[in-house]
């Protein structure tokens, strides 16, 4: 029986498929539940495995060509004997593959005489005390093919007889296949287990002036989600959060691995549990409350494109866990190594350009989420103190854009007036 490997739909937006890699290749043994490809789906790079056991018969579409979601990529075989069936039903000519000549094993030496056959003595010319030289049969092979006379040959072997490589040594000449050693017989060692290395991708190739590239598959998801963007009616409200002490927390938390994308996200979090209405969504005519607070942050990927990796349950981590699963998420985001679920279950968003000193912008809606916060740089700003003086503080603006249909504006100005009493009072608290 021939089977059909499809191209899979990785995610609920995914139209078609970019063959990154094929870890099979024809004619070889695929078991089943086995990685037989790596599709580039609209996030990440995704291993494929086979639902069926058998023999990859050819591969439809090669590697870096991009199919539709259910169009067949490749055939598997049941048996060795279908494969070349398989190749013809797609138009591919089969050559069957080459099997080696087989090496002649080196003749083995007999062993040395026993207590039996060990009546005489054995000159160092290789001959007995009657005259009958004694060489291996290889060795006699090798004399006659060399016109050696074994007579005035030296033996090495066992008992002073005769062997090929003592022909060898008295023509100089070597043998025309070398002898394969045996292997050496060791003790078993335990090897010890090293994770493989991430794969990394290439830099993109540089841009001549006047050229025309492409979209990849990343950046038409992005696109496709940006054009379903333009169907919600959306509204911006901007508020300036003070952040002296957001950053003193910062510089004292720094070196124990905490970033300030895990701070402000914790901060977004505990700040959502007020409101769960910004947290929501709006689906099918009604308001989604996911059980849930799951912070989706954007990320720009080097080859382009968007990837929003999730946070799940932000509100629930502590500082330290948060930092270290958004190093590993975006350390796998650049590898385009993560899971669905760990790009699209994201329930609101945040989008940070204040690390390249934007200090306000507007954010386009994701798709699905009710809501997302646009964060510009903390920079020092001169401002009126509470007794009518001037002073220096540092002042970030954020800009949220919101799902009109089920967030109002005096919902989001709620939501960023106690965002910004957690960071301005009680920033010290979100360690805790």
């Amino acid at each position: 029986m021939i089977y059909e490997v499809f191209m899979p739909a990785l995610s609920s937006t995914m139209t078609e498929g970019t063959i990154v890699s094929w870890v099979k290749s024809p004619g070889d043994k695929v078991e089943k539940g086995e990685t037989v490809v790596v599709v580039e789906s609209d996030k990440a790079d995704m291993d494929v495995e086979s639902f069926y056991e058998g023999y990859l018969a050819t591969i439809i579409t090669p590697a870096g060509a991009t199919a539709p979601v259910g169009e067949a990529i490749a055939l598997i075989a049941e048996t060795e004997a279908e494969i070349a069936t398989a190749a013809e039903q797609v138009g591919v000519a089969v050559t069957p593959a080459a099997t080696p000549d087989p090496i002649a094993a080196p003749e083995p030496e007999p062993v040395a005489a026993t207590a039996a056959t060990t009546e005489t003595t054995t000159h160092q010319d290789g001959s007995t005390p009657n005259g009958r030289i004694i060489a291996s049969p290889r060795a006699r092979k090798l004399a006659k093919e060399l016109k050696v006379d074994l007579a005035t040959v030296k033996g090495t072997g066992p008992h002073g007889r005769i062997i090929a490589t003592d022909i060898e040594r008295v023509t100089g000449k070597a043998p025309a296949t070398a002898p394969v050693a045996p292997p050496p017989v060791v003790a078993p060692v335990v090897a010890p287990v090293v994770s493989s290395p991430k794969p990394t991708t290439p830099p993109p190739a540089p841009i001549s002036p006047g050229q025309q590239v492409a979209l990849t598959t990343f950046q038409n998801a992005v696109v496709r989600n940006m054009m379903v963007s333009l169907e919600v009616p959306t509204f911006h409200v901007g508020y300036t959060i003070t952040t002296d002490n957001l950053d003193k927390l910062y510089k004292q938390v720094k070196s124990k691995g905490v970033t300030m994308t895990a701070l402000l996200a914790k901060a977004v979090a505990i700040t959502l549990q007020k409101h769960p209405l910004v947290n929501a969504s709006f689906v099918n005519n009604v308001i989604h409350y996911p059980a849930e607070i799951n912070i989706a942050v954007a990320v720009a990927m080097d080859d382009g494109g968007l990837i929003t990796p999730v946070l799940r349950q932000a509100d629930q981590q502590d500082l330290y866990s948060l930092s270290r699963s958004w190093k590993d998420l975006v350390d796998r985001a650049r590898t385009k190594q993560l899971q669905p679920d760990e790009y699209n279950t994201g329930t609101f968003a945040l989008s940070n350009l204040g690390m390249f000193g934007v200090d306000r912008f507007d954010a386009i809606l994701p798709s699905g989420m009710g809501a997302i916060l646009a964060i510009g740089a903390s920079l020092p700003t001169v401002v009126a103190t509470a007794d009518g003086m001037l002073g220096v503080k540092r002042q970030m603006q954020v800009n949220i854009t919101c799902d009109h249909r089920i967030i109002y504006g005096a919902h989001a100005a709620a939501f960023l007036k106690d965002l910004a009493d957690l960071i301005e009072k009680k920033a010290e608290s979100l360690t805790l």
